[in-house]
């Protein structure tokens, strides 16, 4: 290397974040322009004349991510985050080959299975999982906990894009208490890895807030959530990061509970949400509608879609501070 490690890796710990943002912020535009002009659109059903909105915009948050996070490779020379990325680039295929072609509703959960595989062969992961008061160590256990990890965390972020920006903010929220708590228990080198990733996300989110000029389709929401899990396995926040999450893993754990299988959501025939005229949004009262996290929201009474995505950023900030504050009686345990 031509620098001391040192100030390499200072150097890349500042322009590696720098160059994922303005990867989005600079490509992005032009990305929306080819995919408007090969038609790859959708109806953004939820305002008035349903707007057509590019998708994917997965490629571009995944090339951003990648050019980030091989920057802070050459660096650190950190074998693990050829792991990371090759998780998060698996996710990349399994998600593009379901926002081109309508696969059944067990491939996406079914398939990032096999995007675990190289967190386990790259050793991307301790034995040892923490709790608020210390650590369990379970060698056996976890190998069969990270194939679980990545389906739960891609599918869990897949699940919550149902409105402009949504999926893309929720995480960036709930990425603070995995770096917290990583700058506490964890190792600088995998810190650093987060930066990217979280300046990725903020680029993306430029495009994608309300209203989206661009929507992440699945490749877009596999890689945030195999990224997000990856990170969270080798940063040993596991805990922290499904405490962050818990709004999303249970509209996640309502949808399959109330239709008692695996499905895609299209495959759903009775919507647990009504779109009125005025085009606000309202709970469904049809028995057979499936219960999902907005359906709650709605049954105080109908509200806007900015409104929904106002309630689920705000739900998603009340477990982000959960997660905050259970890592700061972790690290008091841990003074004592």
């Amino acid at each position: 290397m031509f620098l001391p490690h040192l100030e390499g890796l200072v150097l890349g710990t500042v322009i590696a974040p720098i160059i994922a943002f303005l990867i989005n912020l600079t490509i992005m535009p032009k990305f929306i322009i080819f995919l408007k002009l090969k038609g790859k659109v959708v109806n953004d059903n939820h305002k008035p004349n349903k707007p057509k909105v590019p998708r994917p915009g997965g490629p571009i948050l995944l090339l951003s991510i990648l050019i980030g996070e091989l920057i802070l490779f050459f660096v650190t020379e950190n074998i693990e985050i050829i792991g990371i990325l090759l998780t998060t680039s698996i996710a990349f295929i399994i998600g593009i080959i379901d926002d081109f072609k309508i696969m059944p509703g067990w491939f996406k959960p079914g398939a990032l299975i096999f995007a675990s595989l190289p967190l386990i062969f790259f050793h991307v992961y301790d034995n040892e999982l923490n709790v608020i008061f210390g650590s369990v160590y379970i060698p056996i256990l976890y190998i069969p906990l990270i194939l679980v990890s990545i389906p739960l965390a891609g599918n869990t972020i897949n699940s919550i894009d149902v409105f402009n920006g949504v999926a893309t903010g929720f995480l960036i929220i709930s990425m603070f208490p995995v770096i917290i708590s990583t700058f506490l228990f964890g190792d600088l080198e995998i810190l650093i890895l987060e930066l990217p990733f979280l300046a990725g996300l903020l680029g993306f989110y430029l495009f994608h807030r309300y209203p989206s000029k661009i929507f992440p389709g699945d490749s877009g929401t596999l890689v945030m959530g195999a990224m997000y899990g990856a990170l969270a396995i080798a940063s040993k926040s596991e805990i922290i990061a499904i405490i962050a999450l818990l709004p999303a893993i249970m509209n996640s754990f309502l949808f399959l509970s109330s239709v008692k299988k695996i499905v895609e959501h299209r495959e759903v025939k009775s919507r647990p949400t009504i779109l009125n005229d005025d085009f606000t949004l309202q709970a469904s009262k049809d028995k057979n509608a499936p219960i999902t996290l907005v359906r709650l929201i709605l049954l105080d009474g109908k509200l806007s879609e900015r409104e929904i995505v106002t309630k689920i950023y705000k739900l998603a900030a009340f477990s982000t501070s959960l997660a905050i504050i259970t890592i700061l009686i972790q690290f008091i345990i841990n003074m004592k």
